[in-house]
């Protein structure tokens, strides 16, 4: 039983975490081996107690799973008696798991056990299991159990021992080049770390291997024609602004005069609304026109007919003097008479006209003098589109 544990803890003598190296018995696929070793031998079926039972053994490893393999052994009687015990057979050892630098392997064997006190030699046949750990690529520990089966004599034997793998010859496996980094656009940023791969020869680039954007565009800078491009700006292909039109009037707004025109507004050339203001002077509390602005008011006639079919605000304003709810009445009072008057006397078409007045909201200039009270005591005239 003593003999059987300690063929228990030769099989866990080598560490038992596996790992990947490139000492290992893949790579010893067409080499040769001599395996010397030494252990014990265990005569199950008898009185005969062997000391220790020397091996040596050696093959060649056809694959990285199969090697064959010859071994012979010989073991001493302890009682210090001239019996000997010599084995000697021929077999196969199968590697599990060969691309690892701890292997366990399976073996089987057949060949010859002969004792000769008894002067007996008997055919056997052998079956077990290994692990060989190894240290480089030429050396290895290992350590294995077999139970040898005889066809008589001593029929039920163990032998058990631990030793060393040298591996010779053959043509070692050869390492797998490095291959050496590529820059295939010569931007000084290696393939594997260059996100930009097809860069330009000569451009400057950044860390990951991408042309520059200096003012962030989106444009690189070496097709930028518009370099220092404000942040956020919209730009073409070129890193140029695009044009821009802030309030949607059509009119970009490099051009236009009147970036703040209102939605739907009719407007010029240059962003601006078309508007006609007339200074008309109505008597002090009164909206009727006087005749002296009959001219004025034919001159909105012929704004207003000059642009068929659109909409047009009658807007009217006052100055500060009273109180801007009274302004507020007054002025849409004398933007209704203007518009009443063109219907009347111009036949303009009421549905074209809309009127509103806003008091004293939206002076043209400030209330500080007469002439400037003047200005704001208006109604103007503006177009929008349908």
């Amino acid at each position: 039983m003593k003999k059987w544990m300690l063929a228990a803890m030769l099989l866990c003598i080598l560490p038992t975490i596996l790992m990947a190296a490139e000492a290992n018995q893949t790579s010893q696929t067409g080499r040769f081996f001599i395996n010397p070793m030494v252990g014990g031998l265990n005569m199950g079926s008898s009185s005969f107690d062997p000391e220790l039972n020397y091996a040596i053994g050696g093959g060649f490893n056809h694959t990285a799973n199969l090697s064959s393999e010859f071994r012979a052994a010989y073991a001493q009687e302890r009682s210090g008696t001239d019996s000997e015990v010599v084995t000697a057979f021929a077999g196969i050892l199968y590697h599990l798991m060969p691309e690892q630098r701890l292997v366990p392997y399976l073996a089987a064997g057949f060949g010859a056990l002969a004792i000769d006190e008894d002067n007996d030699h008997h055919v056997q046949l052998n079956y077990g299991a290994g692990l060989k750990y190894f240290i480089n690529e030429d050396l290895a520990l290992n350590t294995e159990v077999r139970h040898m089966l005889a066809n008589s004599g001593e029929p039920n034997n163990l032998m058990y021992g631990a030793g060393l793998v040298y591996y010779f010859g053959g043509e070692k496996p050869a390492p797998t080049p490095v291959p050496a980094p590529v820059d295939s656009d010569g931007d000084g940023i290696y393939d594997n770390q260059d996100q930009c791969p097809d860069t330009p020869t000569g451009v400057a680039v950044d860390s990951n291997g991408c042309p520059l954007d200096t003012d962030g565009d989106g444009v690189y800078d070496y097709l930028d024609k518009c370099p220092g491009t404000p942040a956020g700006v919209a730009v073409d292909s070129k890193g140029c602004a695009l044009p821009v039109d802030s309030d949607g009037d059509g009119v970009f707004d490099d051009v236009d005069r009147c970036p703040n025109s209102d939605p739907g507004a009719h407007i010029n050339e240059y962003g601006c609304q078309l508007v006609l203001t007339l200074l008309i002077q109505f008597d002090t509390n009164k909206d009727v026109i006087r005749p002296q602005h009959v001219q004025d008011m034919t001159n909105a006639a012929a704004f207003i007919n000059k642009y068929p079919g659109e909409t047009v605000l009658v807007a009217g304003h006052t100055d500060s003097d009273g109180s801007a709810a009274y302004n507020q009445q007054l002025s849409q009072k004398r933007a209704q008479s203007v518009s009443d008057y063109l219907i009347k006397n111009y036949g303009i078409n009421p549905a074209q006209l809309t009127v509103k007045g806003f008091g004293e909201s939206q002076p043209v200039v400030e209330n500080t003098s007469a002439a400037n009270k003047q200005q704001n005591r208006r109604v103007e005239l503006s177009l929008f589109n349908n």
